[in-house]
């Protein structure tokens, strides 16, 4: 099997780096279609206006649904052609990226992508997450190629929510974890090959960066400035994990994570923060050293993300905890999921002992 890394054209990150699109967009083409939800729309669409006008592009501005769905896309995609947009600019978080991702692909038009938070690492990727109109995961829809450009403004992302930078947090942390699994079984990557050393080191960075870095930018975005460290966070969060899971591969993190989506109570959960609490039953599943589970123990509760059932919506005392535990973990090896690319063959039935015991761990961390 060949190795194979990927990555955007363009990748472009720094205070008001938003100011510039116009310039860059100008490159591709001259009349954009521009999605984002009503939230970014104050936040960003002013600023892209200004930008394009300044050098005589176009922009229609359109406002985004709440989900990734089939539907959405195609409305989206509607209204893309009855205006003879011949690009597609998203802005916003992971749902709205992916959307307009899927938009660019089925109208074969340019992409440039504006992420307003560093919640995930979908906005390098060359994929987008579909999800059911009803929130839960549906599958994953591959592109030949990423994004044409990506925009990271930190100015604009500083100021975002710290839950969704935290949540950005959660998500890369298991860059590294997934990527050595699947170098251990030699599984296909996203990028369709086996993962390179390139792409291995960027996601050992990406978890080394989070230890080092990860708290102290949280305190600088809780007061909403961006310093060194939280500009080294953005990069970490949306660069080295969005190269890093592409290119050397998911596992178990992800696939529990879409185990979760199956219950209601975990669907107000941000997606870093039920990958996050995934990342530790991997762990678990694969019978780490008790120095790494307590690393990894130690990050996440300092910083605030998951580490036990009750954390992401599972509660004490449901009569029914057992039977959805066991649902999410069959979720979690359906046909298909990444968990198969673990070094080992994985049953339900092991996933639903290292999510019990991961959520014992967390407990027992926390007294």
């Amino acid at each position: 099997m060949l190795q194979i890394i990927q990555s955007p054209s363009k990748y472009i990150q720094g205070p008001n780096a938003l100011k510039e699109i116009g310039h860059y967009a100008k490159l591709l083409s001259d009349h954009y279609l521009v999605i984002a939800d009503d939230i970014v729309m104050k936040i960003a669409a002013p600023i892209i206006e200004e930008s394009l006008k300044k050098v005589s592009i176009e922009g229609l501005f359109e406002r985004f649904g709440s989900e990734c769905s089939k539907k959405e896309i195609q409305r989206l995609g509607d209204v893309l052609k009855a205006n003879n947009c011949r690009g597609v600019i998203g802005a916003g978080g992971g749902k709205t990226l992916d959307t307009a991702k899927a938009v660019a692909y089925y109208h074969k038009v340019p992409v440039l992508i504006v992420p307003t938070i560093a919640s995930n690492d979908a906005p390098t990727s060359a994929l987008s997450v579909i999800y059911k109109e009803t929130g839960e995961f549906d599958e994953y829809l591959m592109f030949p190629t990423n994004p044409d450009m990506v925009f990271m403004d930190t100015t604009i992302i500083a100021k975002a929510p710290v839950r969704l930078f935290v949540a950005g947090m959660g998500d890369a942390l298991s860059t590294y974890f997934e990527g050595r699994a699947c170098s251990l079984s030699r599984a296909q990557t996203m990028a369709g090959g086996q993962s390179t050393l390139a792409a291995m080191g960027l996601a050992r960075l990406c978890y080394d960066t989070l230890l080092e870095e990860g708290y102290k930018a949280k305190l600088a975005v809780e007061n909403g400035v961006a310093t060194i460290a939280v500009n080294r966070i953005v990069e970490a969060n949306t660069y080295l994990s969005g190269i890093g899971f592409e290119s050397s591969g998911l596992a178990a993190a992800h696939a529990i994570h879409n185990g979760f989506t199956i219950l209601e109570e975990c669907h107000h959960m941000y997606h870093g923060e039920k990958v996050a609490f995934g990342t530790l039953t991997q762990l678990v599943l694969e019978n780490a050293p008790k120095e790494e589970l307590e690393t990894v123990l130690e990050f996440c509760d300092r910083i605030g993300l998951p580490i036990t059932l009750a954390q992401i919506g599972v509660k004490e005392g449901d009569g029914f905890k057992e039977k959805k535990i066991m649902d999410v973990a069959k979720a979690s090896c359906a046909e298909g999921e990444s968990i198969h690319n673990m070094p080992f063959k994985v049953t339900p039935e092991q996933v639903y002992a290292a999510i019990l015991t991961a959520d014992a761990l967390g407990k027992a961390w926390q007294a």
